[in-house]
């Protein structure tokens, strides 16, 4: 696996090399992305940095902290690396837990992990109490916006993806800005990816922050809301229609047919001063109280529902760049000249070109009685040129044709 850092520079000159210098000899390739910073921490790198594994991008117009990833995201794809770890440049986050973070993923179990600071107690005792009530909140919100109900802190950007995943995101629509991470999230959740929480634990130093809580959050909340939204009805009513889907409709048609009974009867009997009956009011509050139990049955649904199957294992490998490996026709001079040595011949030689001709053109032997049904689904589509003998034994058979004809087993397929 080839394993990739990204690290997003604006304003950090200051603890951006000590942060290369600690990323461990697991990596091959640190993409260090310039955003338009007014520091120059891209010229500072390429000046100051010793690190052959660095490379430095250059974003033309600031494009914040989204936009500087999703640079770093499709430069990993071009050089067909398999995962891409995302490190800020400004000393917060220790590059010794990148093994953490690789480790679900090289396993197949995750898809996404993330860091989560919430995880031990011990872990906020130096994060800011304006800070843990803030992501406290945004985590719940998370929670009903993405999906996933197994996961904290979700503005965390420690993370770590597998690149054949990132190929099906849109990545050009993700947001530039703060919602980057959790319109992460949400795109992640539309294609079911697996993500995972790493435990991590809380620093903070002399960095500069730029948001503004007073100006970011009713922006949070609506986007929070339209994501939400399109969860919903993208994954209970275009791509799917299940028992959740029924108990959304039917407890949301409960409670406002409920409401509306019963704010028209409140209302007519106010005017007319005439109080209303016991069964005018059962009949406003039952529909009301079964709506808000089937719409407690959704969201426990909407809980069990978070994915569980890795996508990784049903990609295909990203497609990989000609620059750093053989084109397939470099391939087939290698198998050419390959052939040519096993029959002790110049690859370029006449008689080369007319035994690999022959080998090209021979049928293969015809496998035993008992064999061939089994063999005809199975045989490869081209023969092998190494011999046109069957082999005695072979990986396609629990008991090879000697051994099976001797104690008169029945020959049983195992890759077939």
């Amino acid at each position: 696996m080839r394993i990739a850092v990204a690290i997003p520079c604006y304003k950090v000159t200051q603890h951006v090399l000590h942060v290369i210098e600690a990323i461990g000899p697991e990596v091959e390739t640190i993409y260090a992305v310039d955003d338009a910073c007014p520091d120059h921490s891209g010229q500072f790198i390429e000046k100051h940095n010793v690190d052959p594994r660095v490379r430095v991008l250059f974003n033309p117009e600031n494009r914040g902290v989204g936009g500087a990833i999703v640079t770093a995201y499709q430069a990993a794809i071009a050089d067909g690396v398999d995962i891409v770890v995302k490190i800020d440049g400004d000393g917060q986050m220790n590059p010794a837990l990148l093994p953490r973070f690789v480790a679900p993923l090289l396993r197949g179990e995750a898809d996404y992990t993330k860091g989560n600071r919430f995880f031990r107690p011990e872990s906020v005792q130096g994060m800011p109490p304006v800070r843990l009530f803030g992501n406290a909140v945004l985590s719940f919100m998370t929670k009903l916006s993405c999906g996933y109900w197994n996961i904290m802190d979700p503005t965390n950007g420690y993370t770590a993806a597998r690149t054949c995943v990132l190929t099906e995101l849109p990545l050009g629509k993700l947001e530039n800005r703060y919602f980057f991470e959790t319109d992460m999230l949400f795109r992640l959740n539309t294609i079911r990816a697996v993500v995972k929480d790493i435990p991590m634990d809380s620093v903070y130093a002399d960095e500069q922050s730029n948001l503004k809580i007073g100006k970011v959050l009713p922006e949070f909340l609506r986007k929070h809301a339209a994501r939400l939204w399109r969860r919903y009805v993208y994954n209970y009513l275009v791509r799917d229609f299940n028992v959740g889907t029924l108990y959304s409709l039917c407890g949301t048609m409960l409670v406002l047919t409920g409401s509306v009974f019963g704010s028209a009867h409140w209302l007519n009997s106010t005017i007319s001063n005439h109080p209303a009956t016991s069964g005018t009011v059962m009949l406003a509050a039952l529909p009301i109280m079964i709506g808000i139990q089937c719409l407690i049955a959704f969201l426990h649904y909407d809980v069990s529902n978070i994915p569980v199957e890795p996508l990784s294992r049903s990609l295909p490998t990203p497609p990989i760049s000609p620059r750093r490996y053989r084109t397939p026709a470099t391939w087939t001079t290698r198998w050419a000249r390959h052939a040519a040595s096993s029959t002790g011949t110049p690859c370029g030689s006449a008689r080369s070109t007319r035994l690999r001709a022959r080998s090209a053109t021979r049928s293969p032997p015809p496998p035993p009685r008992a064999l061939a049904p089994c063999v005809a689904r199975c045989a490869p589509s081209a023969p092998s040129t190494r011999s046109s003998r069957a082999p005695r034994s072979t990986s396609a058979w629990r008991t090879s044709p000697v051994a099976a004809a001797a104690s008169g087993s029945e020959l049983v397929p195992v890759n077939c």
